[in-house]
């Protein structure tokens, strides 16, 4: 039996067995895993050599509970089973892990009481940030972040909250680009369609649309009903679509409604896309450009949201009490769910 086999029966290698394997005192193997530490190139070879033998890994974790340092970052996001949340969980968390943190996900659809115990578990390992990637929950939760000393990153929020970087997408200006397009490319029975989630990201969008369309003088059909799910898009769009003064022009103010909509449209009344009705949604995601869809949309700054969050968790905080706000736009995707003549 090797040395590494027994050594492992008996529980974890400690710091101090591989020291005396290496013939090197203890501080010099905490030395050798602390990066910028001082330590000699032929020490750190022997404790590299000792600890490689004997199977020893360093505990991040009791490390970061002395130096109140763990490297924990929490996400916290509501929806994470849609396509749009899926992707920038997935992006977060592998920049959290490239810049050596390690994520950990709760996931909310309310600030319940299943959330508040995930969270007090997460600041018992003393989780030195969070991210919270939604609307909800609602701010109590993140002012119990905050109350642990958290540093915490806000996305599509309108809860000012001190000492934390707040990313913002101009969802107003989307919604107005969203009206005066439909209006450009010719549609003149208009139709605004939302979830009734109410987060601060999707009211922003109505709103921008709204204002652009009392602006024009034009009345426009608004539904507001359900969950932000394509199933909501197919029922608002199977109603719709059976009224004698049905759209021929409609933004979604998420593509998953819109990809819904475009198929009762398409599937249950035979209508052509852009001939009868012309679509636009908001989000990008991967759906959108399948070829069954080709949906004309928003793209949400998945890169740029990311980068803004861990250039921010990776910088030392200059003031516990100013907040920083990052603005970011989403630009238009044009594709085939509007006329090719409001291209140019």
């Amino acid at each position: 039996m090797t040395t590494n086999s027994k050594m492992r029966r008996k529980g974890p290698v400690t710091a101090k067995q591989v020291a005396d394997f290496a013939g090197v005192s203890r501080a010099a193997v905490s030395r050798s895993f602390t990066p910028g530490a001082s330590v000699s190139a032929e020490t750190r070879r022997k404790v590299m050599a000792a600890a490689d033998h004997l199977g020893y890994q360093v505990n991040h974790l009791a490390r970061g509970l002395i130096s109140s340092q763990s490297g924990l970052v929490a996400l916290i996001a509501a929806e994470i089973e849609t396509p749009y949340r899926a992707a920038l969980l997935s992006a977060m968390a592998q920049a959290l892990q490239t810049a050596g943190k390690t994520p950990i996900l709760i996931a909310t659809e309310r600030s319940d009481e299943s959330v508040r115990n995930a969270l007090n578990q997460a600041t018992s390992y003393r989780t030195e940030a969070a991210i919270v990637l939604s609307g909800m929950p609602d701010t109590a939760l993140t002012e119990m972040c905050l109350s642990h000393g958290m540093r915490l990153v806000l996305i599509n929020r309108d809860d000012a909250q001190p000492g934390t970087l707040q990313i913002r997408l101009n969802d107003r200006a989307a919604g107005e680009t969203a009206f005066n397009t439909l209006l450009r490319t010719g549609c003149r029975r208009i139709a605004l369609i939302a979830s009734d989630a109410g987060t601060p990201s999707l009211v922003g969008r109505i709103d921008g649309f709204e204002d652009a369309a009392r602006a024009q003088g034009v009345e426009i059909t608004r539904v507001v009903s359900g969950a932000t799910s394509y199933e909501t898009g197919l029922q608002i769009g199977t109603q719709l679509f059976s009224r004698p003064d049905r759209p021929d022009g409609v933004f979604c103010v998420t593509d998953l409604l819109a990809c819904g909509v475009m198929d009762a449209a398409r599937q249950r009344f035979g209508m052509r896309v852009p001939d009868d009705v012309s679509c636009i949604g908001y989000d990008d995601i991967p759906q959108a450009a399948w070829e069954s869809y080709q949906l004309t949309t928003f793209a949400q700054p998945i890169d740029e949201i990311t980068e803004a969050a861990i250039d921010w968790l990776a910088a030392p905080p200059e003031d516990d009490t100013r907040s920083e706000t990052v603005e970011l736009n989403a630009p238009l995707i044009w594709r085939q769910t509007l006329p090719r003549l409001a291209a140019s």
